[in-house]
């Protein structure tokens, strides 16, 4: 039986996300063995007039490239795989595995040669070159991480990839132009004080384009401009492994104590590189129908209410931005059933334990 709720989701991947046009190229990338929702998106790609085709990866399969591949046989398949990329007009990503966590026992020194070999090498040039929309299916093991059964799970799937992105979009453009106005940013909350300098830095917002589900602002810190301690109060899965209790405490940017519930692990991601002590986004979740987390940070970065930092590259590189070879966003709940905060700009209290106190903002507030 067709699901209409797919259909729709398709549509909206190819007509407002991406925005395929007639003769354009469409790549779509399945993570994993379900079917359906990449089946509707190329249905709808052809309607558009596109040229799309699919691809499926297994997480198994690339546990054991990972393993036990030579690292210039990653050159030879990122050369191969790359001219394939150049071509697209558009990239879809579906991510719909079973098992978050199958890379979580491979030695971090393998994946690093993964990521630095193959993913950066193909992926890199596309996010400026393509248009792209990055989305999760409902899977089972989606619906176990987040605790709820699989048909409520699927329901609050389409319900919160199917809102109104229009609509908020037009709400965002309030805290967009604050944000354009401020330079000092404050977040205060249990075991967290910390600021950063956005001043002449670029402000985004995110309403269904790049990603499903949606719902973010964020701004590019100042690279040296962050003081103070941050404590995380959600779990983050970042290359296979679960992420709890992180805290971090930076001197003019540089994380110089941290600490997880595994330090060791959290050790080797800050080395990674020259820049992968230093952050490279500074978020604000802003999807009403995301009230907790997940374990899947295309959804936990947008909880109504919550703020995130990225450790690592910033997503919009300009003079005072960090470059690093990650991208690890952290994710922060400010409402007040999960400890409280309070988020300021340039000494004005701005939200409160996840609401937002300013007249101009109140569209963006729950109701």
């Amino acid at each position: 039986m067709k699901d209409p709720r797919i259909e729709q989701l398709a549509w909206t991947v190819v007509n407002y996300s991406v925005q395929l046009q007639k003769g354009e190229h469409l790549l779509i990338e399945v993570e994993g063995h379900h079917t359906l929702l990449a089946k509707a998106i190329l249905k709808e790609a052809f309607k558009a007039g596109g040229n799309a085709s699919v691809i499926f990866t297994d997480q198994e399969i690339l546990k054991t490239q990972i393993m036990y591949r030579e690292p210039a046989h990653w050159e030879h398949q990122a050369t191969h795989d790359y001219v394939r990329m150049n071509e697209m007009d558009a990239y879809v990503l579906i991510r719909a595995s079973d098992n978050a966590n199958e890379l979580a026992d491979l030695p971090h020194a393998k994946k690093d040669v993964y990521w630095r070999d193959y993913y950066h090498r193909v992926h890199d040039p596309r996010w400026a070159k393509t248009k792209w929309c990055i989305l999760s299916y409902p899977t089972p093991a989606a619906a176990q991480r987040a605790n709820m059964p699989t048909e409520a799970f699927e329901d609050y799937y389409f319900e919160v990839c199917t809102l109104d992105y229009r609509a908020l979009a037009k709400e965002m453009d309030r805290l967009v132009s604050l944000l354009e106005r401020t330079d000092k940013v404050r977040i205060e909350g249990p075991g967290t004080d910390l600021t950063l300098s956005i001043q002449g830095m670029p402000i985004q917002k995110d309403a269904g384009l790049q990603n499903l589900p949606d719902g973010e602002v964020f701004a590019v810190p100042r690279k040296h401009s962050v003081n103070g301690m941050i404590t995380f109060n959600t779990s983050v899965v970042i290359r296979g492994f679960t992420f709890e209790d992180i805290a971090l405490e930076f001197q003019d940017g540089k994380i110089i104590d941290f600490k997880a519930n595994d330090t060791s692990k959290l050790q080797q991601i800050l080395d990674t590189d020259d820049g992968s002590r230093y952050l490279g986004e500074f978020g604000i979740g802003l999807n009403p129908y995301i009230t907790k987390p997940m374990k899947d940070i295309l959804f936990d970065e947008k909880i109504w209410g919550s703020i995130h930092l990225a450790i690592g590259s910033a997503p919009n590189q300009c003079e005072h931005a960090n470059l690093s070879s990650i991208h690890w966003d952290i994710v922060l709940n400010q409402c007040a059933e999960w400890g409280g905060g309070r988020l300021w700009f340039d000494d004005i209290l701005v939200r409160e334990n996840g609401r937002f106190v300013l007249d101009e903002l109140q569209g963006l507030n729950r109701e």
